[in-house]
């Protein structure tokens, strides 16, 4: 899926929503834990609620893997049970992998070639040749850590040397090492003030922005500041949507905080035209 298909689907669905699949097995509703796979259980009906209104989904792979191969079997089942039911649906491995090059490029391996995800997550922390094994997958996506909303960015994100942030020049420079059909880059709901000066460095990259709903990023900034001509975002929402409900109409709940979201997503479509 490359650029102009991903936008494509958001005019399809008049929307730029992602569920994040954080699946605690704790939170999920009590009656499923009868079931042989609870989490994908949970994962497959949040799926079919929702699937209408989202353009993509986000697996946070520390939700499965913590639970050694049966988290891993969740995993795959989910995101096999994605592309089988609903393929044009972008899914993106939450993994925040980044290492030296023969590491990564097993990590690449794993998520982009033994499962059937379109992107992955990546720290870019030690550099281009952390990174370049991700981008070496036809029609696969990295998806760079830019930006992100917690309290800790501060200790490096914000880091000014000579007049340039530490997360701008990761920007700048990786821009060297993919285009906007391959990469794109996480920034946080929460700093959607700081989306302004970012579009400057990448006017045409998506930007994956989480952090909306339970998080308190507003859909309004992010959408005033960050949105251009492809409309240019996914916005995820997890909690707020997959954990709206316990009770055995948790899915039904969900699909309706989806829709919801989608409808504002809608209105800020329309205004640019872009629909």
């Amino acid at each position: 899926m490359n650029h102009l298909e991903l936008f494509e689907n958001i005019v399809k669905k008049r929307s730029f929503l992602c569920v994040g699949l954080d699946s605690e097995i704790e939170k999920i509703p009590s009656f499923l834990l009868k079931e042989k796979d609870p989490v994908f259980e949970f994962n497959k009906r949040i799926i079919d609620a929702t699937h209408k209104y989202s353009i993509a989904y986000k697996p946070n792979v520390a939700f499965y893997e913590c639970y050694g191969s049966k988290g891993w079997n969740s995993l795959e089942a989910t995101v096999n049970y994605i592309k089988e039911m609903y393929p044009d649906i972008f899914v993106i491995a939450d993994a925040k992998r980044g290492d030296i090059g023969n590491t990564s490029k097993m990590y690449a391996r794993t998520f982009l070639e033994n499962m059937p995800f379109d992107a992955i997550t990546v720290a870019p922390y030690m550099g281009e040749d952390s990174v370049t094994p991700f981008l070496s997958y036809r029609d696969k996506w990295v998806v760079l850590l830019a930006l992100t909303s917690n309290k800790g960015s501060d200790d490096f994100q914000y880091h000014n040397e000579d007049g340039i942030k530490l997360f701008e020049r990761v920007l700048s420079v990786s821009q060297k090492w993919g285009t906007i059909n391959n990469m794109m880059y996480v920034v946080g709901a929460t700093r959607a003030d700081m989306l302004k000066d970012i579009r400057r460095l990448v006017p045409d990259h998506f930007l994956l922005v989480p952090g909306v709903g339970a998080q308190g990023g507003s859909l309004q900034d992010v959408c005033g500041y960050g949105m251009n001509s492809k409309c240019g975002l996914i916005v995820n929402s997890s909690r707020g949507i997959i954990f709206a409900d316990s009770s055995e109409n948790f899915d039904k709940t969900a699909g309706e905080k989806a829709e919801e979201i989608s409808t504002e997503m809608e209105k800020y479509l329309s205004e640019r035209k872009l629909i």
